[in-house]
Order: C-alpha cells, then structure tokens, then sequence
C-alpha cells in the first residue's frame, strides 16, 4: 500500500514527545514526575513542539494514570511547549468532567493545552470495569461521547447543564488510533489524528491511507493533519542504543506474559529471556521502532516520514537511565534542526 501524497523531509516538520511517565524498577512516581519535568524543559529548550502524557491504569510501570493532573504540572514548570494527553481514554470518562478539566487547564495556561482522545480502556478489562462502574461500556458510544464533549467546548444550548470553565475554550481536539476506527471518524468529522506506530506498526499504513482518502474539510483544518507516535531511541552507537532498547522490549514481554513490571534495567541478551514465539511477537508489536546512532536513526527517521507522510512525529523514548533519555532528545534534536528553525 502506498500513500499517494508528498513527503517532507525531518528538517521540515515538528518533532513532539510522548511520556509515559515510566517509573523504573525501584523507583517511585515521585522520581518519575521529577524525571518528567526535567525531560519537559529540555525538550521545550531544544525546540519540540508538544509534550503529551498517556492515560494508563493498572501499571506498575506508568505514573501517568491521573492524567489530566499531570499535565497541569508539566505546564506548571514549563513556558511554551504546548501540553497534552496522548491520550485521555474518554469512555473512562463523563464528556462533561473532562470538558471541565480541560477548560481548567486552558484557563491556567492559554493557548498551550491539546486534547488528545482514544476510546480503548488504557487498562485491562477488569480495571476497565472499576474505573467506569455501572457506566461500563466498550468504547462503542465513543462517537456520541465525542460529540458531546464537544457541545460543552461549544457552549451549545441544547445541553441542560454548562461546562465551566470549559465552555468557549481553546483547546484542539485530536483523535487518536492504533487502528481505522479513530482514523475514519476524524477524516469524516475533519480532525487532526495521531496514530500508535510505537505499539501497532501493522496498522499504521492502512489507517493513514483511510485518515487521508477520507477527510472531509472543517472549519479548523481544510486539510489533513496526521502524526504519529513511534518509539525513538538514540545513542552514540548502534550498539548502545540497541543495549538501552531491552528495558522497553523487557516491558512488553512482560505484557505479553500479563506480567506487567516496573521498566527494567537494560540486558547484554534479550534472546536468553524469551522463546523464538515471544521474540516473533516482539518484533511485530515493535517494528515501527528506530533505534541506533544519529546517522542511523537520521536515515530510518527519514524512511519512516516517506513512508508514512505524516505532518509531524512524536518520539517514545522509554529507556532505564534518564541521563540517556535527556541525551536521546538532544540527539533527535541534532538530527532534526528543531532547535534552529
């Protein structure tokens, strides 16, 4: 399948951050929001465009779970990047409360606040169902949900109650998607989307085809506008950056054994840890990813952009030792020019 539209080149396009908040093994959330606040002003300093935190529930792994508090307090300790959620996970939700908090934010820091919105649980279906009770549904009203949320940020008066604050707030909706669902109903309703290439590599081709062939022009995009998130890993060798990559394939390992953990310290030898399925599995589950030395993930950055021809990517980088993921950034940003544009 190829995307019939033009490529850019990575020196054009912005670059933005995805934080999962990772809390490492014998760690704490506490270190982790510091972790955070250090990586957000770096990255606003080397020139990224948005830093966006993840709802996850359950995870012993991911400090991000209140996410609409978190952002708060990157936004807090930051001055320009724009912040958001990459994503909130609305069926998790009442529209009316996340209109509320949202509005909130953009009342605290104007014109820095996106919303990005999925409609899969984040979780397990167990702790889907502790997190929304009798309200449980599996994602399927997510249209009607999304259409309410926005009738509260219009302030329209066939709603019987008001959001405030939240009504009459500037804050860009996103839709995002791991496969053609999300893609669909963006293109119809003329949103910008976000697809998850950092964990569904398989779908991200064909839900950008149907993001693309179907848009339909809106009053805020008159055309397209798609990213897309990929895991991102950079070090001065191939061979450092590829040592630092095991903590993130030892963190879906776990998932796949339903063994969720806090991200492990990195391995000489992942092969010793897995059978030849679980390795499959992982190759699949992280395909999209680009990991190496800058001349390396320079030329796959590049291939992947052709590829996809996407208006902007977002970098996962979840790797043990923070001071290698603060150098991560500073060498995408070298790859890339943002700092200088």
């Amino acid at each position: 399948m190829h995307i019939n539209r033009p490529a850019k080149s990575i020196t054009e396009i912005p670059f933005s951050v995805l934080d999962l908040a990772p809390i490492v093994q014998g760690g704490t959330a506490s270190q982790s929001f510091k972790n955070s606040i250090e990586l957000a002003q770096l990255t606003e300093k080397l020139g990224f465009h948005r830093y966006w935190l993840a709802e996850h529930h359950n995870m012993p792994g991911i400090a991000s779970s209140a996410t609409s508090v978190v952002i708060g307090h990157i936004a807090a300790h930051t001055s320009s990047i724009r912040v958001g959620s990459g994503g909130i996970m609305l069926p998790n939700h009442s529209p009316l409360v996340i209109a509320e908090q949202f509005g909130t934010l953009e009342a605290m820091f104007p014109n820095r606040i996106d919303l990005g919105l999925g409609r899969a649980p984040g979780t397990d279906q167990r702790t889907a169902h502790a997190l929304r009770g009798a309200n449980y549904t599996n994602g399927d009203d997510f249209p009607e949900q999304l259409e309410q949320l926005q009738a509260y940020f219009e302030g329209s008066e066939q709603l019987p109650v008001r959001a405030i604050p939240g009504e009459r707030a500037n804050v860009p909706i996103w839709l995002l998607g791991s496969s053609g669902f999300s893609a669909r109903l963006s293109a119809q309703l003329g949103m910008p989307f976000a697809f998850a290439s950092h964990f569904s590599p398989e779908n991200t081709i064909p839900a950008l085809q149907l993001y693309y062939d179907n848009f339909q022009p809106s009053e805020e995009y008159k055309e397209p506008y798609a990213m897309a998130a990929v895991n991102v890993i950079v070090a001065d060798t191939d061979e450092e950056a590829d040592y630092l990559a095991t903590s993130i394939k030892q963190t879906f390992l776990n998932l796949f054994r339903n063994t969720p953990s806090q991200l492990q310290s990195p391995v000489k030898n992942m092969e010793d840890l897995m059978s030849t399925y679980e390795m499959t599995l992982l190759e699949k589950q992280l395909g999209s990813s680009i990991i190496g030395s800058p001349t390396t993930v320079k030329k796959k950055l590049q291939g992947f952009l052709n590829e996809t021809k996407v208006d902007e990517i977002m970098v996962s980088t979840m790797v043990y030792d923070h001071d290698a993921r603060l150098r991560s950034h500073e060498l995408v940003a070298g790859i890339t020019g943002i700092q200088n544009r």
